[in-house]
């Protein structure tokens, strides 16, 4: 049983007048394209450390197998932005993504919640009752030029060790 006690978040973005090329330049970008990716649910294994970049890429060989939580979005119209939404800049896209995973969190755990109220709220309420610790995300964010050029955007969770 593979259970990683490492973890690091990445983004990139790539830009081409191919689609897969500008997301190979994504990875590329987020330093992910040297390994075969296998993208997985968005459960963080327990007693996982959260690692800069730098430490999990040493950690890991050209090549191998790295499971991933990956967020891709491509497009070759002008605004784009990560969580497969469009026109949102990077601070409210990266809300959004963590409102959205307490959410999941809260559903699996049983903890009460009320979906219409507003994010601070509910954050408020689940750090007071200790359910939820910590929350975080990483966003992409990219402006598509009017050149018809792909832009993709990458973000990603990677786990080793």
């Amino acid at each position: 049983m593979f259970v990683p006690t490492k973890a690091f978040l990445t983004k990139g973005v790539g830009r081409h007048r191919e689609k897969l090329t500008s997301f190979e330049m994504a990875l590329r970008d987020a330093h992910l394209a040297n390994f075969n990716l296998v993208r997985v649910s968005s459960i963080f294994p327990p007693h996982c450390e959260l690692v800069d970049r730098e430490e999990g890429l040493s950690l890991m060989q050209p090549g191998q197998v790295v499971f991933a939580v990956i967020a891709e979005s491509s497009t070759n119209e002008p605004s784009i932005s990560e969580h497969h939404s469009y026109g949102q800049n990077e601070v409210t896209a990266g809300e959004y993504a963590e409102d959205l995973a307490a959410s999941m969190l809260a559903t699996v755990l049983g903890v009460p919640f009320d979906s219409g109220s507003a994010w601070d709220e509910r954050r408020e309420q689940w750090l007071l009752s200790g359910e939820i610790v910590r929350t975080m995300n990483v966003t992409s964010t990219a402006e598509c030029g009017d050149d018809g050029r792909w832009t993709t955007v990458v973000s990603a969770v990677c786990f080793c060790g």
